[in-house]
């Protein structure tokens, strides 16, 4: 490593970073410590302002594109030079922890001050990018901005798209853009030189191997649907059972049916509902409609194509009393890391004499569409017990800048790489 990145590097500070992560964590904070910091929220815009002035600080370049994906670029001397990027996300999920998404978002303007307070040099610009709605916890589906990024979706298929309470995500999504006026507009689909992404594991390896750092090799594919189970209301005192056209029970049968059909003696299947809205929701009255959410994983190809063309069939033929419509809201087929990338990251752990280990992700991640437009990969840090998604996360201070340093060593090699 070169003595000036050697320098940069030395400049992670683990106790700004914490403190960054913690008052970041304040906003959307619920209690046991977690974080309801819900996509293009009123918490969202908030935390959006906060990183701006943060980068604004460093006198950064900051900008904005038409799905609210938000740039903080440190220019290099090729200004015309794709970029090298990093990046995560900032909203969370509905019972969330202070780590997931803002930590890759954190750590990646940590590395960036670190080499601007170095006064290091870069061919290419290096650019952090705060992504649109990972989550996709109140606007499905998740990894919606790196999409319309990338060009894998486009941004009229969400605009519609509404939450629980209504809301269209294009009329939440006008006020999160009104809410910070001035930022340079960026076009959608601009090329990048390589990305790279730091995240917590949100799974239990790295703590039960003593590893610090998770070289990431890819990520497993999955499909998103939406169900929708149409009966009949009818008094529940007062109707026979076998009258009924109960949507909620045939909800169940067909979330059963589900469950049998992604039964996995090796464990390696993942099958989730996470998500279910009840019509009328009254303990007087038979269901008339339910929606709820299907999510299947695997990462072998194959195996998650024939989960994902088996789950309508076995949806519909598991109703007996009403109708069923199947809506596919998500795609994704399971993601290799660009080998360059993925060495690039364990040359920075090895360098810092960091103990790592290669693994695959088990979530998805914006890396997956990242990595479909340029040389891609991630960087994984340990989660307590692996527990994610939840009010419990925690990470250790050193733990993350040991990530945020391994960052900051690989987007300088990929930055100057050809000179």
């Amino acid at each position: 490593m070169r003595e000036a990145h050697q320098d940069a590097v030395a400049r992670v500070s683990e106790e700004r970073l914490w403190r960054r992560h913690m008052e970041m964590a304040r906003i959307g904070a619920i209690p046991g410590n977690g974080v309801n910091r819900a996509a293009l929220s009123r918490e969202d815009i908030a935390a959006r302002g906060v990183l701006i002035g943060w980068a604004r600080d460093r006198k950064f370049e900051v900008g904005v594109d038409a799905i609210g994906n938000l740039f903080v670029r440190r220019p290099g001397r090729d200004r015309a030079a794709a970029a090298v990027m990093t990046g995560s996300h900032m909203d969370s999920q509905p019972r969330g922890g202070r780590f997931d998404g803002i930590y890759g978002v954190l750590a990646g303007l940590e590395a960036l001050q670190a080499i601007d307070e170095a006064g290091v040099s870069t061919r290419r610009p290096i650019e952090l990018v705060a992504w649109t709605n990972e989550e996709g916890g109140r606007f499905p589906p998740c990894t919606m901005g790196s999409a319309v990024y990338t060009g894998a979706r486009k941004l009229e298929d969400f605009l519609d798209v509404t939450d629980n309470d209504g809301v269209a995500l294009r009329d939440a999504l006008a006020r999160t853009l009104a809410a910070a006026p001035g930022l340079a507009l960026r076009p959608l689909n601009a090329p990048a030189a390589a990305y790279i992404e730091a995240h917590i594991e949100q799974g239990p390896l790295l703590e039960n191997a003593g590893r610090t750092i998770g070289v990431v090799t890819g990520i497993q594919g999955l499909r998103w649907f939406n169900i929708e189970v149409s009966g009949r209301t009818d008094h529940a005192g007062t109707t026979p059972l076998a009258l009924r056209r109960d949507a909620l029970r045939d909800a169940v049968n067909i979330i059963n049916a589900l469950h049998e059909l992604t039964r996995d003696a090796a464990d390696a299947v993942r099958f989730t509902v996470g998500r279910m809205l009840v019509t009328p929701n009254s303990p007087n009255s038979v269901a008339s409609h339910v929606l709820f959410s299907v999510d299947v994983r695997h990462p072998d190809p194959a195996t998650i194509d024939r989960l994902g063309k088996a789950v309508e069939p076995a949806a519909k033929a598991a109703a007996k009393q009403c109708t069923v419509k199947v809506t596919p809201t998500l795609h994704d087929d399971p993601c290799g890391f660009d080998p360059g990338v993925v060495d690039a990251v364990e040359r920075a752990a090895n360098g810092l004499k960091l103990r790592s280990m290669r693994l695959p992700s088990g979530a998805s991640h914006d890396a997956m569409y990242m990595a479909r437009v340029c040389p891609a990969g991630m960087i994984f840090v340990p989660c307590e017990n692996g527990v994610s998604h939840n009010e419990a996360e925690n990470a250790s201070a050193a733990d993350l800048a040991a990530g945020a340093r391994v960052l900051t060593a690989a987007l300088l090699e990929l930055a100057n790489k050809d000179e």
